[in-house]
C-alpha cells in the first residue's frame, strides 16, 4: 500500500470519510482475501492518479465491524465511492483499473456540472 492510501477505523471513518472535502472511495477488504489482494496495486496506481481529486480509504472489515455492517458490507472487496458524504457508486468484487476509472470519473465528472 503506498502512503496515499490511508487506513479508517470505526473511530475516524466519519471525519475522514463522510466528512471529507473530496470525494473518498473506500475499500473494505480483509487480510485473508485473495481479491482483495489483487486490487490493492490497482488502488494504488489510482490514488496517484486522482491525487488532489479523490482519496481512497481502506476499511479492514475483521477490524472495523460497526462500519462493515453500517455499510451491509456482505462481501468483499466492497468498493463505495462517497461524495459530500453520501455513496454515489458501489463496486462489489475485483475489477480492473478501467472499470474502477469509469466509475470515479462518472462520479467526479458530475460534481463539475
Amino acid at each position: 500500500m503506498n502512503d496515499k492510501v490511508f487506513q479508517v477505523s470505526d473511530a475516524d471513518f466519519d471525519s475522514a470519510v463522510l466528512q471529507s472535502g473530496e470525494p473518498v472511495l473506500v475499500d473494505f477488504w480483509a487480510e485473508w482475501c485473495g481479491p482483495c489482494k489483487m486490487i490493492s496495486p490497482v488502488l494504488d496506481e489510482l490514488a496517484t492518479a486522482y491525487e488532489g481529486k479523490l482519496k481512497i480509504a481502506k476499511v479492514n472489515v475483521d477490524e472495523n465491524r460497526a462500519t462493515a455492517i453500517k455499510y451491509h458490507v456482505r462481501s468483499i472487496p466492497m468498493l463505495l465511492l462517497f461524495k459530500d458524504g453520501q455513496i454515489q457508486a458501489t463496486q462489489i468484487g475485483a475489477v480492473g483499473k478501467g472499470q474502477l476509472s469509469q466509475m470515479i470519473d462518472k462520479t467526479l465528472g458530475s460534481a463539475a456540472a
